[in-house]
């Protein structure tokens, strides 16, 4: 491609509150970073806004930018605000009601109205399709063309742009479902159509149904979406060759992000877990609980034996969501989160954020209510003058009238115990999301070291690890856009799977070496169609396991070993070892069955080569002082440039570290130093000794 060779290649993460940039120059190896506010109204608004004040930052011409990687949160925000377009189902006839029964299980079992099972489509609008298959893919009913018609007929008289079709047992034969969407391509060409067997071609109808229906209706918006990317991006005469993130890590092109936008749901998220691995591969770090903390969320990945968790059912506001993604948990706690007090006198911080317009109150745009970086500016661990590299002031003393009257006020608190008390209570919202991640799995904590990125996070950084036990803190180099740094690493990638329910013996190998040839041969045509050589192809398998009765499936990795008898003995020993650490027993007398197959079909990029030199420049002296409230009183600390922390630096908390666009604070307890390619360690002073 001609991209590869021009010089310049961009990562962008968007997010509710901050736009991120980290952009790589070949011409002198540098990756720098550049933040700015995103414009919810439109987000490529500060997209090409922030590319082209970096431009003239730091030295390049749009004509410079090769690939443009681009991360964004657009389809998680439609179906969170529920900003979807009208949109039909068609299921098999008498399973129009898939949607709204679901699985058989309470979320609130102690609640006397628990909340119904959501439902993106109504029932006015789920039709039944004559038609049957049977789970084996045999054919029990074969549609009339009279059947089809009146589906057609159905549709063209409702005021819908998306059509989402899920018929019965369709993963195992997709005849029927692709005669249909055929024919309502034909007839009705306004409508934009997504089948089960093409976006989630596995076993469970409820998770396949409601994955397809999501996709369905985020086909216009992300569309749309793309397409006013697209006009932009002319006007500016800006053509990089674009590529969209993926909730697995990978990249994808925009016609590939515009058919199958369900891939996208964690698309932003997904960049700072992938940053962590790498991060954690190149300081040879096994363990890192990686945590990103942004304007709006707090995102948790897991790297465990210098390996991302990949999972395969997910759910976004209650909606399963059946395709392979990092496993990430995110709980609505960023610096714009805000705080409230009810009737009852109790303090609650977040989900609801400010966003980036109006933003907390010290951003001077209309907030009213106080949040997260509102009590961090009032306690004085920010500094209003040199916010996001002192290109925008924050207003302190607004900041403390708002906590006061909003939290103060209303518990008998001063500014500086009601401040604190936000932080206090932030602080144990974000460990509490951590240690599920960890707990689920059977993970300790203490074994972990945490790294702390996102422009909020570095000043809870010290007090989350001290309430998890955790001794040792990474704070990367570039920590607000560190999300984007995993953007710009990414390489393009495309996830299959094919169910189909049988033993795991020996008996398997042969339809096993039949099934990954088929996938193989699948993925092979998508990276054809992505322009990716054959050299730079390649391919991993996965098992989706479980023992003979069960109902759930554990997903394991099979590309290290032979596709061969020897290989499925290895595979189930890997299975119950797994199974094992996750649920603390296994049974390895037990029949295993296979139940899905799995590959990922990579296309290597060319990555950006990092400089590996160590940092040997001398300590240097702190900036200053600034007063900041630690532990229930103000005291005078030290205040630090981070490009003036030398190799021999020891900083001792309570201190404060500044950068552009993020501050860490180093909580009494902590020391700080310099270590490998200038990422910062804290590590709890006792450890020292």
């Amino acid at each position: 491609m001609n991209a590869s060779i021009k010089p310049v290649r961009i990562g962008v993460d968007i997010g509710g509150t901050f736009t991120d940039l980290q952009i790589f120059d070949a011409r002198d190896g540098r990756i720098v970073a550049h933040k700015l506010p995103t414009t919810p109204e439109d987000p490529s608004i500060a997209l090409l806004d922030g590319i082209k004040t970096a431009g003239q930052r730091y030295g390049f011409r749009l004509s410079d930018v090769g690939y443009l990687m681009h991360g964004t949160t657009i389809a998680t925000n439609a179906v969170l605000e529920r900003k979807l377009p009208a949109g039909a189902l068609i299921t098999t006839a008498g399973f129009e009601d898939v949607l709204e029964i679901g699985r058989h299980y309470r979320r609130e079992v102690y609640s006397i109205h628990p909340q119904p099972v959501p439902a993106l489509i109504p029932r006015n609008r789920r039709f039944g399709f004559r038609e049957r298959m049977r789970f084996d893919g045999r054919t029990e009913r074969v549609p009339t063309d009279t059947d089809i018609d009146a589906i057609i007929t159905q549709l063209a008289v409702l005021d819908i742009e998306t059509v989402a079709i899920a018929l019965l047992h369709s993963y195992a034969n997709s005849d029927h479902e692709r005669l249909l969407g055929d024919r309502i391509r034909k007839a009705l060409p306004r409508l934009d159509i997504s089948l089960s067997s093409v976006i989630s071609p596995e076993i469970r109808e409820y998770e396949r149904t409601s994955t397809t229906v999501l996709n369905a209706l985020l086909q216009p918006v992300v569309r749309a979406y793309l397409e006013l990317l697209e006009v932009r991006m002319r006007a500016e005469a800006f053509d990089p060759h674009l590529l969209i993130v993926q909730s697995n890590g990978g990249v994808c092109t925009p016609a590939t992000a515009a058919a199958e936008p369900a891939r996208l749901l964690l698309s932003g998220p997904s960049g700072g877990a992938m940053a962590a691995l790498e991060l954690a591969r190149r300081l040879d770090e096994p363990n890192l609980v990686a945590v990103d903390m942004g304007g709006t969320s707090f995102d948790v990945s897991v790297v465990r034996n210098s390996r991302l968790e990949i999972v395969t059912l997910s759910e976004i506001d209650r909606l399963p969501v059946r395709l392979p993604m990092i496993e990430i948990r995110t709980i609505g706690a960023g610096g714009g989160s805000i705080a409230r007090v009810s009737t009852n006198k109790q303090m609650s911080v977040g989900p609801e954020s400010a966003g980036a317009r109006p933003g907390p109150v010290c951003y001077g745009r209309g907030g009213t209510e106080p949040t997260v970086t509102d009590a961090n500016l009032a306690l004085g661990r920010l500094d209003g003058a040199t916010f996001l590299g002192s290109t925008m002031t924050l207003d302190r003393d607004a900041a403390r009238a708002a906590i006061l009257a909003r939290a103060g006020d209303p518990l008998s608190l001063n500014i500086d115990d009601a401040a604190a008390g936000i932080l206090r209570l932030t602080n144990t919202n974000l460990a509490a999301a951590i240690r599920v991640s960890l707990f689920e799995k059977g993970f300790d904590p203490r074994e972990f070291t945490l790294l702390s990125f996102g422009g909020a996070g570095s000043v809870h950084a010290c007090a989350v690890a001290d309430e998890l036990g955790v001794r040792r803190i990474i704070f990367p180099v570039d920590a607000s856009t560190f999300s984007a740094r995993g953007i710009l690493m990414a390489d393009i990638e495309h996830a299959f799977g094919r169910s189909g329910i049988r033993p795991f013996d020996g008996t398997a190998v042969a339809s096993l070496c039949s099934g990954f040839e088929s996938l193989k041969a699948e993925g092979a045509a998508r990276l054809e169609a992505d322009g990716v050589a054959p050299s730079d192809r390649h391919f991993e398998l996965f098992a989706d396991l479980r023992y003979r009765g069960q109902a759930f499936e554990l997903t394991v990795p099979w590309s290290d070993v032979s596709l061969d008898h020897a290989g499925v003995v290895e595979v189930r020993l890997r299975f119950h070892d797994l199974h094992a650490q996750r649920f603390s027993y296994a049974n390895p007398d037990d029949p295993v069955e296979l139940v899905t197959l799995r590959l990922t079909a990579i296309g290597r990029m060319a990555r950006p080569r990092l400089s590996t030199d160590e940092p040997t420049f001398a300590r240097k002296a702190p900036t200053g002082t600034r007063n900041v409230h630690v532990n229930g009183r103000w005291e005078n600390i030290a205040m630090w440039r981070r490009d003036a922390i030398g190799a021999s630096s020891d900083i001792v908390g309570p201190a404060i570290v500044e950068e552009d666009y993020t501050t860490i604070y180093v909580a009494p307890g902590w020391a700080l130093t310099l270590g490998r390619d200038g990422h910062l360690v804290a590590v709890r002073k006792e450890i020292l000794a």
